[in-house]
């Protein structure tokens, strides 16, 4: 009898001679994709934080489009890059939480998921990522089986901020001097050089910010070192102010040493006259808590209290805030796409990380089958200016498993968010995004009829999410 995984895997091959169609251009533009990893919604200088020390970042961003609606689906590591570079939910692959690859070294993407690298390289890319995969550990999870012609990083999903043990581009695992962003860019750059008589894609993921974050090069942590940041509502029941504060200080260094980085590759697109005809994006997998909620972390929060509240839900320990707000969601997001976008441009529709498949095929003029089902939509029509309809809704779905046991549901639109916790009964979050765009006030159990109605609705269209995605956990919905 065959083998199944060889059939899935002949059978992917076969679809991709059969389902990219490439546009014929003169000149096919290169992609240079920057992602990091925890990065806050504002944790960018241009994106409206003055904490944040970022200029060659904000280049991006002046020098092209800002996204201010920008989210993932998901609001931790493995699931959100699973929406990235398949433009399906994770959940319909089996991963709903961030990869411990301790625990679940069988855990990654299936070996027949069509991803966009792969389109690319159909289409006659050079293709590289270099920094965090996150999505498996085995030889078959590698990022080379799915559309990566180079690969040098950490598979694992973690690493320090200087010396890590990571992949080489001979494929050997092995402790590497240097500072990790440093040594990601090492990669980039060279690739970038190698390839500049091509068309390239070039996947740069970062671990920064993500903690630990420090050390880092002593000029990215010397504007940090004595300040005293402000830091968001301080006034937060038993929050611990000095925590928020150190870990701000070295949130805002490691933000630093990744805004030097990008100012390297920025440059090295110049000193090779690519930038013309070069899309340089930036974006990150997930937002992050810098003390908002009296919180730290992401979806999958820590309280940063003196005290903590007294446990409520017996698969939630008391230390923990399991959440879907936009603080966890949004991501800072910027397109510079010379010659089609004007530079300073702001769009306020909603974007999120499943749009990237499509909208990134379009912009090198790749058309995927019809037949290939993909979750996003293509954003370019958008970007060019070609329409303003656009669907403004994202639904939201994270069933946590390290550290807590959820499956938190939702639904966002620009006035409203909705979030049911499937497995707790009664955990439910509303919020009236106009008025309370930070969340504050929970009107899910409000009196008010215009409440009472706003959630049914909302419910309604969760309920008509997971029926149109054949949601397993539709048999827990209330």
């Amino acid at each position: 009898m065959a083998d199944p995984m060889k059939y899935k895997f002949i059978l992917s091959l076969f679809l991709l001679c059969v389902i990219v169609t490439r546009l014929v251009s003169a000149e096919q533009p290169n992609i240079v994709f920057i992602y990091t990893d925890d990065q806050a919604p504002f944790a960018v200088n241009a994106a409206g934080d003055n904490r944040f020390i970022t200029p060659n970042i904000d280049k991006i961003f002046h020098g092209g489009a800002h996204l201010t609606n920008s989210f993932v689906t998901t609001p931790v590591c493995s699931p959100s890059r699973v929406g990235l570079i398949s433009s399906r939910y994770a959940f319909e692959f089996g991963i709903t939480d961030w990869i411990n690859p301790g625990a679940e070294k069988q855990l990654g993407l299936p070996a027949d998921t069509v991803t966009f690298p792969q389109l690319f390289q159909a289409a006659g890319y050079q293709t590289a990522l270099f920094g965090k995969w996150h999505l498996g550990i085995q030889d078959h999870h590698h990022p080379t089986k799915f559309g990566y012609h180079q690969f040098a990083g950490i598979r694992s999903g973690g690493c320090p901020p200087k010396d890590p043990v990571m992949e080489t581009l001979a494929g050997e695992t092995k402790k590497v001097l240097g500072y990790t962003c440093d040594i990601f860019t090492d990669h980039a750059l060279e690739f970038i050089e190698s390839n500049q008589s091509k068309p390239f894609l070039l996947s740069l993921h970062f671990r920064a910010p993500h903690s630990a974050w420090l050390p880092v090069r002593p000029e990215d942590w010397e504007p940090f070192k004595d300040l005293d940041p402000e830091i968001p509502n301080p006034d937060f029941p038993n929050l611990n102010v000095e925590l928020v504060k150190k870990r701000t200080r070295e949130y805002l260094a490691a933000v630093k040493s990744v805004d030097r980085n990008v100012g390297r590759v920025l440059d090295l697109l110049d000193a090779l006259k690519l930038a013309a005809n070069t899309i340089v994006v930036f974006t990150s997998d997930h937002g992050y808590n810098l003390g908002e909620h009296g919180t730290w972390f992401k979806g999958n929060a820590i309280r940063i209290l003196n005290v903590n509240p007294p446990k409520q839900w017996d698969d939630i320990p008391a230390q923990r805030r399991p959440n879907l707000w936009d603080t966890s969601l949004r991501v800072p997001t910027a397109i510079r796409w010379p010659g089609t976008i004007d530079p300073g441009t702001v769009f306020d529709q909603t974007f999120s990380n499943l749009d990237w498949f499509p909208t990134l095929l379009a912009m090198a003029g790749i058309k995927p089958s019809r037949r290939l089902e993909l979750r996003g939509e293509d954003f370019t029509p958008v970007l060019t200016g070609n329409t303003r309809r656009w669907d403004p809704d994202i639904y939201l779905q994270y069933s946590m498993k390290h550290g807590a046991t959820t499956h938190m549901r939702g639904v966002r639109t620009p006035d409203w968010k909705l979030m049911i916790d499937l497995q707790h009964q009664g955990r439910v979050e509303m919020f009236d995004l106009r008025n309370d765009p930070q969340e504050r006030v929970n009107l899910a159990n409000s009196d008010s009829t215009n409440h009472k109605e706003q959630l049914k609705r909302l419910q309604e269209m969760v309920r008509t999410h997971m029926q149109s995605t054949d949601e397993p956990m539709i048999k827990m919905f209330p």
